[in-house]
């Protein structure tokens, strides 16, 4: 069994495990955890009613947040010439080409996303043992194999998320910061449930959404019903009570 600290065994102890907190308590009941000295992340982690085992029922997409992560993205772009040139001016941290591959070869990972031009997969597609099992791997599905490289990286610095489902027929993605206010966290989760939701495969069957569990880098999990996929950010003004008066919908 995992050992705790003192202070994850305090916030635990202030939740209810039991219970399916509406998303605005969940959020306000998230502020209210003992914190940690750095501003931690907050996460949210669905369990869904998919067999990934299937191609049309694994899910893989991006998505913007009205409020962005909070946190700083290191973007690294395989280009030359003038979209090298565009990347830099767009903000890029690093550019090159197979320069660029060899750097990264001889082990350098220091960038959170990788763009690249579609003449310059040569070079990439060589990388995939150092940039697949990190999540770094250019994808046209994604906006990251692109000539508009210029947008990719301001998409990117903005904020750009790509969730895909796991092994577990689960997803998770960072909706910001423990220092973001409750509304903008519950917008940023809105947001995120709606693309969630919208992605939902034809051939799913049953329930779609098992478990929606909010958390915080270092924090214990707070269980968030499901079904509360309309009036997210209205519901702020109820979160007080113990129940919101809006009507749940089944997904």
């Amino acid at each position: 069994m995992t050992a705790h600290g003192k202070r994850y065994d305090e916030a635990r102890a202030k939740i209810d495990r039991e219970h399916l907190y509406t998303p605005a308590q969940a959020v306000k009941l998230l502020k209210e955890l003992p914190g940690v000295k750095f501003d931690e992340t907050v996460e949210v982690h669905f369990r869904l009613g998919l067999n990934v085992r299937h191609a049309d029922q694994q899910l893989r997409g991006t998505l913007m947040l009205p409020h962005g992560t909070g946190r700083s993205v290191r973007v690294a772009v395989f280009a030359e010439g003038d979209k090298a040139r565009e990347a830099e001016e767009a903000g890029a941290d690093v550019v090159g080409a197979a320069d660029l591959a060899a750097r990264i070869e001889g082990g350098f990972t220091d960038f959170d996303v990788a763009i690249a031009t579609p003449d310059q997969m040569g070079n990439v597609g060589k990388l995939g043992r150092v940039l697949g099992p990190r999540g770094l791997m250019p994808n046209p599905k994604t906006g990251t194999v692109t000539f508009d490289v210029a947008k990719a990286v301001s998409d990117a610095k903005a904020g750009k998320l790509e969730y895909r489902t796991d092994r577990g027929a689960c997803v998770h993605v960072s909706i910001g910061k423990k220092s973001f206010d409750e509304k903008s966290l519950l917008e940023n989760y809105a947001t995120l449930l709606e693309e969630i939701v919208r992605a939902k495969p034809a051939s799913a069957k049953g329930r779609y959404i098992h478990q929606v569990t909010l958390t915080t880098t270092m924090g214990p999990g707070i269980k968030i019903d499901p079904t509360r996929v309309r009036g997210i950010v209205d519901e702020l003004g109820h979160s007080a009570g113990a129940d919101s008066p809006l009507e749940p919908a089944t997904v």
